[in-house]
């Protein structure tokens, strides 16, 4: 069933220890090394340093006092509504330095990775109902072929892999970017997941944009039920990788010093967009990298391994956009082409279309359009390329135009004479270099 933008539903916040899925000693060993590497010693602070309920976090104490490795402190603070405080005893010291040796990690309460799948399917990419009025609202910049949208649409709906190619300069990475912004709502990240007792670190700065909390409302009858803290609400995240795209990149990368992991590329995207832009300049040939996405895109799972060579599946909820110059006859077998469920051809525009493009990016540079100077282009310069338009060329253009301007200390303007000079420098002359 597809969902609109507000109906992601939160992952529910946990009410006992129990609910929490995580082995206890984990639990109690974070705990013990927030208190010793932050210095806390209040419920409320270590609530909100481990992202967890303040209930929760009384049962972690009590255990850790049962265990003796905790010890309240005998005082109550005045500035946090007199509040017990705590503090580790010298065995929990000793605990939170052997614990700290074994793994660095401390702070947010990671979420089991089964508990996490189930957060996966409640904001899947594959749910969104994605309309032609949002694409036309993230796209209304471009000015794109009548029938394209018509393609596009039923691709991003189903979330599925799309395979953009065509010419280059003609918009298929504005397009991919078009896509994102259309999908609009939110998805939750946990700050970190758990599995087999590691911690794999998943919420990324760089790569997720918070967004805005709902406010709560204190005369309304209903109030918003608080979601589980150890997620971060953001929207839906964008991976855009180039020619840098490399196969250990979607490894799990394991930091020795740490003794933690960092989630891949791929797995930071869940719930979002991947986008492989320019496929063909990789390093890695076209055909490794799309072998390596076969059984995540055909079974929607990932299989991922730590350090000790043990492998496990991961959720795979990603809609993968695939951008290249090339052919894909060029560069993929049929068997790689068969997975890859939409395969849309981004042609450069019509001379209508360009001369929309060119008129559109004329104004907004300030700059007045000279029948003259569009029809020598037209005329004259176009047919020495066999009139092959692309979308990049009337910002190149007009650009171009607009330096000449400046250097010549002349207002902005389009002459026959300042084409030819900006055309010289779109492309190079075919000639021998002698050496």
């Amino acid at each position: 069933m597809n969902i609109q933008v507000s109906d992601v539903i939160a992952p529910p916040a946990p009410k006992r220890l129990q609910d929490m899925k995580l082995p206890v000693v984990m639990m109690r060993d974070i705990l013990l090394k927030t208190m010793f590497r932050k210095n806390l010693d209040m419920v409320s602070d270590l609530s909100e340093a481990m992202c967890l309920p303040i209930p929760v976090v009384q049962e972690l104490i009590d255990m850790c006092r049962d265990q003796r490795l905790m010890e309240a402190t005998g005082t109550l603070n005045a500035n946090n509504g007199n509040e017990m405080g705590y503090q580790l005893t010298d065995g929990g010291k000793a605990r939170a330095l052997d614990a700290l040796a074994q793994s660095e990690y401390f702070g947010a309460m990671p979420v089991p990775l089964d508990v996490y799948r189930e957060q996966v399917k409640r904001q899947s990419i594959r749910n969104i109902l994605v309309t032609r009025q949002q694409l036309v609202g993230a796209m209304g910049h471009l000015v794109l072929p009548d029938d394209l949208l018509d393609q596009l649409g039923p691709a991003v709906s189903a979330g599925r892999s799309i395979l953009m190619y065509g010419p280059p300069g003609n918009g298929k990475s504005s397009i991919s970017n078009g896509i994102r912004d259309a999908l609009g709502d939110n998805v939750y990240v946990p700050r970190a997941i758990e599995y087999a007792g590691q911690v794999i670190t998943v919420y990324d700065p760089i790569v997720h944009i918070l967004a805005p909390e709902d406010a709560q409302d204190p005369t309304a009858l209903r109030r918003v039920t608080p979601y589980d803290k150890r997620y971060v609400k953001c929207e839906r995240p964008t991976v855009i990788t180039g020619g840098e795209l490399s196969l250990d990149m979607l490894d799990l990368v394991y930091n020795p010093t740490a003794r933690t992991y960092q989630a891949p590329l791929q797995l930071k995207s869940t719930g979002g967009i991947f986008i492989v832009d320019d496929l063909g300049r990789q390093a890695e040939p076209p055909q490794a990298l799309v072998n390596r996405w076969i059984v995540p895109l055909e079974e929607a799972k990932d299989i991922l391994a730590l350090q000790s060579g043990e492998k496990f599946e991961v959720p795979f909820d990603t809609l993968v956009v695939f951008s290249t110059n090339f052919h894909p006859n060029e560069i993929f077998d049929q068997a790689a082409l068969r997975r890859i469920f939409f395969k849309i051809k981004i042609d450069g525009p019509n001379q209508a279309n360009f001369l929309k493009i060119f008129a559109m990016v004329a104004k907004k540079k300030g700059m007045a359009l000279n029948e003259d100077a569009l029809v020598h282009l037209l005329k004259v310069k176009y047919p020495t390329i066999d009139n092959v338009y692309a979308n990049y060329q009337p910002n190149f253009l007009v650009d171009q135009m607009v330096a000449i301007c400046n250097f010549e200390g002349i207002p902005l303007q389009m002459r026959p004479d300042l084409i030819d000079r900006a055309w010289a420098n779109m492309f190079v002359k075919d000639e021998q270099i002698v050496k």
